[in-house]
């Protein structure tokens, strides 16, 4: 074998190993869906250390505490959303089936606050007052088919089962409810809601 046939050989070998470490590298930097739910649970369960907790809603579904110091409700089984109440809105005026719904949010990225693993992120549309399309944030209640339930997830819709157009609440949902760009890497988020009935 004459000599340049053996630099090219080894320069093939070396480039081989490289890409191989880099790909074990990489393996090993990349996280199982269970553990990633982990995560998300970890990171949930620090935020809810500091609060107050109450595992079930109250019996007649209105009763809640309200303001920006009132208990966290668990309003599933599973622990996957809990509410606080800022504002029960007006109660008198719930949402129906089928009602357009728009909100205005804002939301912060538990797991990178908790666990410090990127700059924490907080956003939303509650301070972008303008006509811009993406500013307008609605969903159609209990409609489950559409863009926008898929896009802003169930989650966001569950208050309004108790709660009137002008209520705002604080919400920890974790991803199963979630955004839907939420979803596959298990992110949870408190998000402030504010819930408007549309002025037609």
């Amino acid at each position: 074998m004459n000599k340049r046939k053996k630099i090219i050989l080894s320069n093939s070998i070396v480039m081989m190993l490289l890409l191989l470490a880099a790909g074990l590298g990489s393996c090993s930097k990349s996280q199982s869906y269970s553990e990633l739910l982990r995560e998300e649970e970890r990171a949930v369960n620090l935020f809810l250390s500091g609060q107050k907790v109450i595992n079930e809603i109250p019996a007649d579904s209105i009763s809640f505490i309200t303001g920006t110091d009132a208990p966290f409700y668990r309003l599933d089984e599973d622990g996957y959303i809990y509410m606080q109440v800022i504002n029960k809105g007006d109660l008198s005026e719930k949402a129906e089936p089928g009602d357009l719904v728009y909100i205005r949010y804002e939301r912060e990225d538990l797991k990178a606050t908790y666990l410090g693993y990127d700059t924490p992120y907080i956003g939303g549309n509650e301070n972008t007052f303008s006509n811009h399309l993406n500013d307008n944030v609605s969903f159609v209640y209990k409609n489950q088919y559409l863009a926008s339930t898929q896009t802003y997830g169930q989650g966001v819709q569950w208050p309004l089962r108790f709660l009137g157009f002008g209520s705002e609440v604080n919400l920890v949902l974790r991803s199963y409810y979630g955004f839907a760009e939420d979803m596959t890497q298990c992110v949870p988020y408190l998000i402030n809601i504010k819930y408007f009935k549309p002025e037609y």
